[in-house]
C-alpha cells in the first residue's frame, strides 16, 4: 500500500490540487483573488491556483501531523519577516486563510473535528493514500528502476 511517506511531496501537492478543483471539493473564497498568504509578504500569490495548492498542503499536513489547529498552521506557513534595518524574525501566516481552508476540507469530509484539533477522517486518508498511488504510478512509468521500492 502507497502512503503519503512513500512519494515526494510537490508531486502529491500538485496531484491532490489538481483533484480538489476538478471535483470542487474546495472552492476559493471571493476575497482570494486580493489578499496576502501573511502580514509579512509584500504581494499575492502569483499561482492562479493557489487556494487548491494550500487546501491539498493543509490536507497533507494534517495527515502528517494531526491533530492540528489554526495556531500551528499559520506557524508552518510563516516566513521571514524583513524589519528594515532590525533583524529579521518570524511572522505567523494568515489564520483566515488556514481557518477556511480547514472548514471546507471538514465539509468535504476529509477531515474531523476533535477537541484536540483537526485530524484526517477515514476518507480523507483514502483520499491521499490513493493519490499517492497515482503519483507512484506515473512515477514509475517515468523511471522503472522505482518499481522495487
Amino acid at each position: 500500500m502507497t502512503t503519503i511517506y512513500d512519494v515526494p511531496a510537490e508531486m502529491l501537492i500538485n496531484n491532490v490540487a489538481q483533484k480538489l478543483k476538478t471535483n470542487e471539493k474546495a472552492k476559493p473564497p471571493e476575497w482570494a483573488g486580493f489578499v496576502k498568504t501573511g502580514a509579512y509578504k509584500e504581494l499575492s500569490p502569483d499561482n492562479a491556483d493557489w487556494w487548491y495548492v494550500r487546501c491539498a498542503s493543509i490536507l497533507r499536513r494534517i495527515y502528517i501531523d494531526g491533530p492540528v489547529g489554526v495556531s500551528r498552521l499559520r506557524s508552518f506557513y510563516g516566513g521571514r519577516h524583513r524589519n528594515g534595518n532590525k533583524p529579521i524574525h518570524h511572522a505567523k501566516g494568515s489564520g483566515s486563510i488556514a481557518r477556511e481552508a480547514l472548514q471546507q476540507l471538514e465539509k468535504a469530509g476529509f477531515v474531523k473535528n476533535q477537541k484536540t484539533g483537526r485530524i484526517i477522517s477515514p476518507s480523507g486518508q483514502a483520499f491521499m493514500d490513493n493519490s499517492a498511488n497515482e503519483v507512484k504510478s506515473e512515477l514509475v512509468k517515468t523511471n522503472p528502476a522505482l518499481a522495487k521500492y
